[in-house]
């Protein structure tokens, strides 16, 4: 019985995939600055939103993305800048909450109220993630097949891209939900809200150095 991948090609892959899934980036930044800030319940969702994301990313994969991007390169940049600019947004609105005048809770109750969902930020952030396209465009084809089916094979990747994923992006989120306990001390309440905000403003600049 012929197996869907060549089983070395795929150690292979899961090889890579083991190294990108645990090198800080993006999405790893947007996870602990989630923990930090929102707790170990908006981890989850971010986690779940930024899979979706991937998933969606397999799906554009099956029908061609890599066509895609060369037709419509324009389309893929702009795309990406605005979720660098979205994700320096949530940044800086963190950096300035926690620099207001006003009582931390209040800048707090203000913040859960106008935020988007947690699932919403994760899947925006990894839809625009520029690391996702180069993914999909120059790290994943050299390990296709061209005969053997193809769903198959994007089905075992993305099964190994997602778990991989999961682990890490949850094991990022939970450290910095960890830290967050310190919430009761007004000063530490004060300087993670800044460093939260740097570190969503780092992961927007590695979007763009990556476009």
């Amino acid at each position: 019985m012929r197996l869907p991948v060549d089983p070395q090609l795929y150690i292979a892959f899961c090889g890579v995939m083991a190294v990108l899934a645990v090198t800080p980036g993006p999405a790893n930044l947007f996870s602990i600055a989630t923990g930090l800030e929102r707790g170990r319940r908006a981890v989850l969702l971010a986690v779940a939103g930024m899979n979706v994301a991937t998933l969606v990313w397999f799906g554009a994969a099956a029908l061609g993305l890599g066509a895609l991007v060369t037709a419509f390169p324009q389309a893929f940049r702009w795309m990406a800048i605005a979720g660098a600019v979205y994700v320096g947004w949530l940044g800086a609105s963190s950096i300035r909450s926690a620099l207001k005048s006003a009582s931390p809770s209040e800048g707090e109750a203000r913040a859960v109220q106008t935020r988007r969902p947690a699932f919403v930020d994760g899947f925006l952030v990894q839809l625009a993630n520029p690391k996702a396209v180069l993914f999909f465009t120059a790290v994943l084809p050299p390990f296709l097949d061209v005969d053997r089916p193809a769903a198959p094979q994007l089905a075992l990747f993305a099964a190994a891209v997602i778990l991989m994923d999961v682990i890490t992006m949850t094991t990022y989120g939970f450290g910095g939900a960890a830290l967050a306990r310190r919430m009761d001390e007004p000063r530490f309440r004060r300087w993670f809200g800044v460093i939260v905000g740097l570190l969503l403003l780092i992961a927007s600049v590695l979007i763009v150095s990556r476009l």
